[in-house]
């Protein structure tokens, strides 16, 4: 092999071996954050309030742009009016755009709502599919709805949901790049152990909640504090120095 070959192979080799250091380093820095929330929201759970399958996919339909709080405000109401598939497939759309109108984008929300049951009741026996395949078939339902489903009421681990919270916070976190949803779940799974992939969801929407607003979150109460490299978020200002007529910010590296 000539010299400038095995140089060039040589610093392929070391690139890949620097590659496999750091995803090792990024996976223990991940099993300690899981374990971190474990510990902090250990009675985490679906914030939707629901008693059956059809229910958890309704409120999470609803749940798009909406808080979970005003969901469970509307969701009561419409169940005992709509308590089976049968009664959402042959709804009055107007009277049910009234009754979810609160939640906003009401007409796009009763036409999946509308558009899976009758798909439930005419392929499906009346029943909500428990497998991705299926469900990624029902009007409305994409793979975030599907996960809320599969790991809340069936207790299958098939993805990660990725909403508003885990999505920012997987970022802060330098757990995923902040490109698409679909890319934040895919790393997720590569970094969090399977059978931690539905709490793990609960657990970072709560402490989202809680701690990591979008706006000002609370670093210096966060427990994640060591462990977090805080992409995306100005530092407080006592953290700022200023230097030679410029702003120069102090961040903590991650752990």
């Amino acid at each position: 092999m000539a010299p400038a070959s095995r140089k060039k192979a040589r610093v392929t080799r070391d690139a890949s071996a620097g590659s496999q250091a750091a995803e090792r380093a990024l996976k223990r820095r991940a099993g300690r954050i899981v374990r971190t929330l474990a510990r902090d929201y250990s009675a985490a759970e679906c914030a939707l309030l629901h008693e059956s399958a059809l229910q958890l996919l309704v409120a999470t339909i609803l749940s798009a742009q909406c808080t979970d709080r005003r969901v469970n405000m509307v969701t009561p109401a419409l169940f005992r009016r709509y308590p089976t598939a049968d009664d959402f497939a042959d709804a009055d759309p107007d009277e049910l755009e009234e009754m979810i109108h609160s939640t906003g984008f009401f007409r796009n929300k009763t036409r999946s709502i509308m558009g899976a049951c009758q798909r439930i009741r005419d392929d499906f026996g009346g029943e909500v599919p428990d497998n991705m395949e299926d469900l990624l078939t029902l009007p409305g339902v994409a793979r975030k709805t599907a996960n809320v489903v599969l790991g809340t009421w069936f207790g299958k681990n098939e993805g990660v949901v990725v909403d508003t919270h885990v999505f920012r916070i997987s970022h802060r976190l330098g757990l995923a790049p902040k490109k698409t949803t679909h890319h934040t779940e895919q790393r997720l799974m590569e970094l969090v152990p399977r059978r931690e992939w539905t709490n793990f969801s609960h657990r970072v929407i709560l402490h989202g909640r809680a701690i990591c607003a979008a706006r000002n979150p609370k670093c210096r109460e966060c427990t994640l504090e060591s462990m977090c490299p805080r992409n995306g978020v100005e530092p407080p200002p006592a953290d700022r120095v200023q230097t030679a007529g410029r702003r120069r910010t102090r961040r903590p590296a991650p752990a």
